[in-house]
């Protein structure tokens, strides 16, 4: 028998060809899970995952990258909703159309991924949903007022996702990440007047000192995905460096 908790599951991860999405594919593929990425990107997909091309703003062409991706795996078992996009500035500093896109991937792009998995997923025996939060949905950051909005929102619908289905036998958790090493907060840095000083600033405000790996949260997503997480539904686990908890004295 193999040692592996996820050997004989199939996963789905949006937004899974760079960044969060990639390290968690490639851990739940090593650990014996097929693996679907889902993503404006499939041919930057690495094998020996496969890649489905999906834009979570499109409610048709995310039901036929579902189907598409249960036909390739076989099934869902797992679904991870991790695509999304940033956004910066304050409550007055965003018009109404950007509010509406990012409204459209990070939230309604989540209802249309897992709306469309659910009649996979119900016919799983470990099935489990995992959305990718932030610490934004818990603590109040500057210049971050549309970004934690829906990210609030991810977090109360998980929640209430999980209360819906937990008849079903599906488990429905997320993680939040405090600041991470990854592509999107790569380009915010380059734009940076001081990119160095803006990085240094990013680690500091994170007990830790440094910046969250995306390897880091990919483990706490494998942990929720995992069956071995039986008994944990309706849960948010900060990766944060201990920003979330802790309240550290200055440094003298």
């Amino acid at each position: 028998m193999s040692d592996k908790e996820f050997d004989g599951l199939c996963a789905v991860v949006t937004g899974g060809a760079s960044g969060i999405g990639l390290a968690t594919a490639r851990l739940l593929a090593g650990r014996g899970a097929r693996v679907a990425c889902l993503d404006l990107k499939p041919a930057e997909v690495p094998a020996p995952l496969a890649g489905v091309q999906a834009d979570v703003r499109d409610d048709a062409g995310v039901r036929h990258a579902v189907a598409e991706a249960a036909r390739v795996l076989g099934g869902i078992d797992i679904l991870v909703n991790n695509a999304g996009i940033g956004a910066q500035g304050t409550v007055e500093d965003n018009d109404d159309s950007q509010w509406h896109d990012v409204f459209d991937v990070n939230v309604f792009g989540l209802v249309r991924v897992t709306r469309a998995a659910l009649p996979h997923l119900r016919a799983s025996r470990h099935a489990a949903i995992v959305n990718t939060c932030s610490i934004a949905a818990t603590a109040g950051l500057p210049q971050r007022a549309l970004y934690s909005a829906t990210k609030g929102a991810v977090l109360a619908l998980t929640r209430a996702t999980a209360a819906d289905l937990v008849a079903d036998g599906i488990r429905v958790n997320c993680v939040n990440p405090g600041t991470a090493d990854t592509p999107w907060v790569g380009r915010l840095l380059d734009a940076a007047d001081d990119p160095e000083a803006e990085r240094a600033a990013l680690s500091a405000r994170q007990p830790m000192g440094r910046l969250v790996s995306a390897e880091e949260v990919a483990a706490a997503i494998a942990y929720f995905a995992s069956p071995l997480a039986g008994a944990t539904t309706g849960t948010d686990l900060a990766v944060d460096g201990g920003m979330s908890g802790l309240r550290l004295r200055p440094r003298t």
